[in-house]
């Protein structure tokens, strides 16, 4: 079992760069790499808020649970 991460995903239907999402949310962009790659073992709640509001999208639309 995983979690998916489709922040990729996103940032293309949105046309946003990370670097600019980085900056909007205040968060380092190597940071957000780690996020966008599924390299951490969790995010915190007012993150993934702040990247839903930035990317106008719901937390399901950036993360999917997956029984692979």
């Amino acid at each position: 079992m995983r979690i998916v991460v489709h922040l990729d995903v996103m940032l293309a239907k949105r046309k946003v760069k990370m670097k600019d999402l980085a900056k909007a949310i205040g968060i380092a962009e190597q940071n957000l790499s780690l996020i966008k790659t599924g390299k951490v073992k969790g995010m915190r709640f007012d993150t993934l808020m702040k990247i839903c509001d930035v990317l106008d999208c719901q937390p399901g639309d950036i993360l999917e649970f997956s029984r692979e």
